[in-house]
């Protein structure tokens, strides 16, 4: 299988979507308990939810599920939220706390090292190259990275989580005028929620590519899951009527985020 999917397009935007595939290779799947076939912890339909919403935009799409291994995990193992409850590089365990393993098939350091060259390091490869290509085509380029998650998770966070996580690591993977864009678009979307560097501040993806400085720029956008599916338990179906106007917000994002790219003088350029 092809391990990500991959559409050029000539704007400065980057759409990213490290958890929205579902591809278990047999030998991995059949190591999974009934739990963990559930695949619970996908990114349910984001691909689907944005697609068309800024037509030119590049997007890299990973098709492995993130219990063969994190695309948006660290590779070396470190944790995004020391201290925290969080799911790791090989999840062992879902989102719930709960084990995904058959007893005695749990990963171990051998799996970790197959499924990083495997998997997450030509994820990371290509979305590095669209990078670099966009940089060179605009002198900028803003990678969005796009998730969402169950809106009622003990086990991670109390209570409900807002419908809009924006995240750049507090202020620091992107410049102040692209986290404005969010912050001010998801504050006056009329019937929703919003908040900024809240439970989710930016995954590894927005840590390791946001670097400003280089015109590279990252912000991560973390949708609560009842904001578009049916339920928020299997089959997690898609809702069209709930999708349409959450959809309108996030292509007013995208396409404010576009034209301030276009703004934005290529690194090294004085007035």
């Amino acid at each position: 299988m092809s391990v990500f999917e991959l559409k050029r397009g000539n704007s400065p935007v980057i759409l990213a979507f490290p958890h929205t595939g579902t591809d278990v290779p047999a030998p991995i799947w059949n190591r999974l308990n009934d739990n963990g076939r559930i695949l619970a912890d996908t990114d349910w339909h984001i691909h689907e939810l944005y697609a068309g919403l800024l037509p030119e935009a590049t997007t890299v799409r990973a098709t492995f599920h993130r219990y063969v291994i994190d695309a948006n995990r660290d590779p070396s193992g470190t944790s995004l939220y020391p201290g925290q409850n969080t799911t790791g590089l090989i999840p062992e365990t879902d989102f719930d706390g709960k084990s995904i393993w058959t007893s005695g098939e749990e990963p171990d350091e051998t799996d970790i090292a197959y499924r990083l060259e495997t998997f997450h390091l030509p994820y990371h490869a290509a979305l590095a190259a669209e990078i670099e290509r966009v940089k060179a085509l605009h002198g900028v380029a803003i990678l969005y990275d796009c998730h969402s998650i169950r809106s009622h998770i003990p086990f991670l966070f109390e209570g409900k989580l807002p419908d809009f996580n924006i995240g750049t690591d507090m202020g620091k993977t992107c410049d102040p005028a692209i986290e404005k864009i969010a912050v001010d678009v998801t504050d006056t979307a009329e019937g929703y929620t919003s908040i900024l560097n809240g439970r989710f501040k930016g995954g590894w993806t927005t840590r390791h590519y946001g670097r400003p400085e280089t015109g590279a720029h990252a912000i991560q956008m973390e949708l609560a899951q009842s904001t578009h599916l049916q339920k928020e338990e299997p089959p997690f179906a898609y809702d069209e009527q709930k999708a349409g106007p959450l959809r309108a917000h996030l292509k007013a994002i995208l396409t404010r985020i576009e034209k301030a790219a276009f703004e934005m003088k290529p690194q090294g350029e004085t007035a």
